[in-house]
């Protein structure tokens, strides 16, 4: 039985690359949700709060903090094991500028 449906996450933009490739041979590809980089984005780039990130993204702090929790793991796994990342696909819809 498939597990719960994940809500629609509000992005404020695509961002400007979507491929990180190690200087390095890689050993494998991460894939990032787009709405995993938007957590990522709000909390650690821009320094808001779980709170205030979860609002701007229309969720719940849990889902919020589910999708930055994956997101840390990812990009910490890509650095330490010399993988690529690549930002793609998820639930999501762009907030209009």
């Amino acid at each position: 039985m498939p597990g719960r449906r994940r809500c629609r996450r509000w992005v404020e933009n695509l961002p400007q690359a979507n491929h990180f490739i190690p200087n390095v041979p890689y050993s494998g590809v991460v894939t990032l949700l787009l709405e995993e980089f938007e957590a990522f984005r709000l909390v650690d780039f821009l320094g808001m709060t779980q709170h205030e990130a979860a609002a701007r993204m229309g969720i719940s702090q849990k889902a919020l903090w589910n999708d930055l929790k994956n997101a840390r793991y990812k990009i910490a796994d890509a650095i330490i094991n010399g993988k690529a990342i690549k930002i793609e696909g998820g639930n999501y819809i762009l907030r209009g500028q």
